[in-house]
């Protein structure tokens, strides 16, 4: 059996030859010397690592000193913040600063007030135990986010389930996805609860299904129960057969309307072609609002309106010509946005941008009305004769101007909008 020196530090010399000893213990556990053989002074001083450990052990024996008391004071604030939506740090949080930030004010407010709470929080709690940390801050918002979400998938239990997927940008302008799970509780009730964003590469359909399946397999939902994808297919298909959407290898097929991007025009070409293709979709909507009397008046007015003027042939023609000048103007506007910008080539765009529109007035008229009035005739929206009175949607005839529909659709709309852009850019 091996035999071990006492440890006594006073001299190099004994100190080298106990690191000596313990080099030579075997690797194997079970030919080790057992504890029983060890020397009692191995234990150390009042401050040694074993007897902090022992003083550790009894703190964790005692309920007072146990980090769970000093949690559940903590969860009142936790509980207001998270609810309300509320920021927990603050910019400063040393004690020197006027505005600690919600979570430490919320805390010495209730400390305050109350004095089981005041006891063991802030300046009374042990030094270690105080859980005003940011890290610890954020570690009990992510806790509170994991136990809520892991609540509302037991709520769901085994049934099916449909997913609402909108989505957004954070402060950082990325994109990300919020997902909505809506399904049927045990007590027959619809319940629709938010289960968290996840950031996405891309808006596209191809990487908000990547995400999706990331957030199945995290959660564990199994896909067999997801409802309402169907729906979707079949629009898809529908748009397909109405040539509504260009199929083919490369084509996108993703067929949602798009947000307004804060500065990218480009963004307003594809909602302008996604309102074309979905638009006796968006006429469905409209009229759903309209007719439910759980909206307000104004609200059904303003829906009424809108299926009004979109249903008219002035919106038709003009929703035709921005599209097509948008298309022509693509180009030009995402070079001019690109951080790594090439004066040369942004010029020889802006020449090239130019032509085509000229082009446009010159012999564009007759593709463009012969466009829109093939889009009217299929959607059952009159086409005025070109020939008669023009009127302005939504005025008496009384108040029109005697000017033919020719006249305005072509030369107050059609030349007019073409010779602005073409001023703007020649300037």
């Amino acid at each position: 059996m091996l035999q071990f020196p006492e440890r006594d530090e006073s001299g190099p010399e004994k100190r080298n030859k106990f690191d000596l000893e313990l080099s030579e213990l075997p690797s194997d556990p079970r030919q080790r010397p057992p504890i029983s053989s060890y020397n009692p002074n191995h234990v150390g001083g009042p401050n040694s690592a074993h007897n902090k450990a022992v003083g550790y052990c009894e703190d964790l024996m005692k309920q007072e000193q146990h980090v769970r008391t000093f949690f559940n004071k903590h969860s009142d604030q936790d509980r207001l913040l998270l609810e309300q939506g509320l920021a927990f740090r603050g910019h400063d949080e040393s004690d020197n600063s006027s505005n600690q930030g919600n979570y430490l004010r919320i805390l010495r407010f209730l400390a305050d007030h109350n004095e089981d709470i005041k006891k063991v929080t802030l300046k009374n709690a042990p030094g270690n135990n105080m859980l005003t940390a940011p890290s610890i801050q954020k570690d009990i918002v992510r806790a509170c986010s994991i136990e809520t979400t892991n609540a509302i998938f037991r709520d769901v239990g085994d049934a099916l389930f449909y997913v609402l997927i909108d989505e957004s940008r954070d402060a950082s302008m990325k994109e990300q996805m919020s997902v909505v799970l809506r399904y049927v509780d045990k007590n027959e009730f619809v319940i629709e609860r938010f289960i968290g964003l996840k950031h996405v590469t891309s808006t596209t359909a191809i990487s908000l299904k990547e995400a999706l399946d990331q957030l199945f397999s995290k959660h564990g939902l199994s896909i067999s129960r997801l409802r309402g994808q169907e729906k979707q297919l079949l629009s898809v298909v529908e748009a397909l057969e109405n040539d509504d959407l260009p199929s083919g290898q490369g084509q996108n097929q993703e067929i949602t309307l798009k947000r307004f991007g804060d500065t990218q025009w480009g963004s307003h070409y594809g909602t302008l072609l996604h309102i074309i293709s979905l638009f006796p979709h968006i006429i469905s909507v409209l009229e759903i609002v309209a007719k439910d009397k759980s909206n307000s008046s104004e609200q059904r007015f303003q829906a009424n309106n809108l299926i009004e003027f979109m249903q008219s042939f002035d919106f038709v023609l003009s929703l035709y010509l921005m599209r097509d000048i948008l298309a022509l103007s693509n180009e030009l506007s995402q070079a001019l946005q690109r951080k790594d910008q090439d004066i040369l080539n942004a010029i020889k765009l802006v020449e090239i941008c130019k032509k085509n529109l000229q082009m446009m007035r010159d012999n564009g008229w007759d593709s463009l009305l012969s466009e829109a009035s093939s889009f009217c005739l299929k959607h059952d929206i009159d086409v005025p004769n070109m020939n008669d009175v023009f009127l302005p949607w939504g005025r008496s005839r009384r108040k029109a101007r005697e000017i033919s529909n020719m006249h305005y659709f072509r030369v107050e709309l059609f030349f007019a909008v073409l010779d602005l852009q073409l001023q703007e850019l020649n300037n």
